[in-house]
């Protein structure tokens, strides 16, 4: 019967009626999982809370006009929820969708639009009746077969409400698809019945935002996946931030490629869940206190304790730049390089290798170089080993200067410094810091030209150096060998790295 067709709504609604089920696969929903999810909407969408919460999503339908009285919406309700049945289908329409016959049934109470025609009351973010722009041939509307109707119509079920508007998340794997639709109806029913039991017209929204909300899910759904005994299956995910309400329908898309949903699915096993979750608690940015000016000219807090509750991870939100910002990334976030910025409540402002370097790791390092950025793994182990001689060095030889030297943000430079660390430490009778084919393959492109990318081979070496000073105990008592006038320099450097 369901089927998923690709549209990216008419999807997370099909999994919408899965995970209501409480099934996983289409293949097993069967008519009466169809009357449930049918009943369920036909009674919830018709009374309030639900009325103001589907305003954003099917505007101008029966269940949101003012004008309607209780019996209009619940025939309205009937008429294009349960069209799936044994509705009259069209011999000429097929649905735009799935192929099927489209339903011959007028989808509106007052018979003003064609039959078994869908329009912006129905499927968010089209035309209104009447309009033809868009259309093929100018035939405003599209056809609709019941079943799509109906899973169109379980998606806000299947939505998470955040900053107004509905966060829809579309995936390759159906079954990640389902397991993301089954956190965000979970949610959604609790609040509906919470919110029906005060007496209340609105139903509590996500407190996260929008990115911060399909990261933090998706990690669930993996840990879940784990509890049960699945793998995890490598997928990339789309999630749609969209609003059909008024004269300003919008909608913003947010990818997650396929590197990096694996590169997740990995950070939450046993192996990297210590080291990430650090990372992750030292990303959140608290929202401040809501103020409003009294008639004395003072400020005065106006909410609850949820005003400080933590909405957004600086971290989680710049995932969505990758892999493009990943050099960035690696310095941000790895090395703990502090952002320049005028946000006091950024937490990116406070990161420092000096005081965080208990949080630097290059084996979470390796797993993002691996995965996401897909580095060589021959490239890898040579900037672990260079790393590994360059920290014996400093240790042992108690080297703070060139240590130092190692932020230095120009080549030539950064390169005379190696030079002059490497004949030192032949002098003192150990091996060389440089072998000379490992760091010409590392960071040059021929003799004395660096490569594009030596900076972040710069970066990933001090990674694997902090991280080792510190296991040695050498960077606890020396901690002023981190120049702070370099690290300023590091950010100064950024555009061009």
């Amino acid at each position: 019967m369901l089927k998923y067709t690709g549209h990216p709504l008419l999807d997370v609604g099909a999994a919408t009626i899965a995970a209501f089920a409480r099934k996983r696969d289409l293949k097993l929903v069967t008519k009466a999982d169809l009357e449930s999810i049918a009943d369920e909407m036909s009674h919830a969408y018709v009374r309030k809370p639900m009325t103001s919460f589907l305003t954003s999503v099917f505007m101008n339908s029966g269940f949101v006009q003012p004008a309607y009285t209780q019996e209009q919406r619940e025939a309205y309700a009937s008429r294009v929820l349960y069209a799936w049945r044994d509705a009259p289908v069209s011999d000429s329409q097929r649905c735009l969708f799935t192929g099927d016959p489209a339903v011959a049934v007028t989808l509106s109470l007052k018979d003003d639009i064609p039959p078994g025609r869908m329009y912006r009351q129905h499927m968010p973010l089209t035309s209104g009746v009447g309009v033809i722009n868009f259309y093929p041939s100018g035939d405003a509307g599209l056809p609709i077969s019941g079943l799509a109707l109906l899973c169109i119509h379980a998606l806000p079920l299947g939505c998470a409400k955040c900053g107004g508007k509905l966060l829809a998340v579309h995936a390759d794997d159906p079954e990640l698809m389902v397991d993301f639709v089954a956190e965000f109806l979970e949610h959604n029913l609790i609040a509906i019945d919470i919110a029906r039991h005060q007496g209340s017209n609105k139903i509590q929204e996500a407190k996260a935002t929008a990115k911060t909300l399909l990261i933090e899910t998706l990690l669930k759904t993996d840990i879940k996946r784990a509890e049960r005994g699945e793998q995890s299956h490598a997928a990339s995910v789309t999630a749609y931030h969209f609003t059909n309400l008024g004269q300003a329908p919008d909608i913003v898309m947010y990818h997650l490629p396929l590197e990096l949903t694996r590169f997740l699915s990995y950070v939450e096993s046993p192996d990297y869940r210590r080291e990430w979750n650090a990372l992750v608690g030292r990303g959140w940015r608290l929202s401040k206190p809501k103020r409003r000016k009294r008639k004395d000219g003072k400020a005065q807090i106006i909410g609850g304790e949820d005003d400080s509750t933590p909405r957004e991870n600086v971290l989680y939100e710049d995932l969505f730049g990758l892999p493009d910002n990943a050099r960035w990334f690696v310095r941000r976030y790895f090395l703990r390089v502090p952002i320049r910025t005028r946000f006091e409540d950024d937490p990116r402002r406070a990161y420092s290798p000096r005081g965080e370097a208990g949080l630097v790791s290059w084996h979470l390092t390796e797993l993002f170089l691996r995965e996401v950025m897909r580095v060589e793994n021959e490239r890898i182990e040579q900037i672990r080993g260079f790393g590994d001689r360059v920290a014996s060095y400093v240790s042992e030889q108690d080297d703070k200067r060139f240590f130092g030297q190692l932020f230095e943000k120009r080549y030539d430079y950064f390169r005379m410094n190696l030079i002059r660390a490497n004949l030192r430490a032949v002098r003192s009778g150990r091996q060389p810091l440089i072998d000379f084919d490992p760091y010409i393959r590392v960071f040059e492109d021929g003799e004395e030209v660096a490569r594009p990318d030596w900076r972040l081979a710069r970066d990933l070496t001090l990674v694997r150096v902090i991280e080792q000073l510190h296991a040695r105990g050498w960077l606890g008592t020396n901690l002023d060998a981190i120049p702070e006038s370099k690290l300023e320099e590091l950010e100064e450097a950024e555009p061009s790295a």
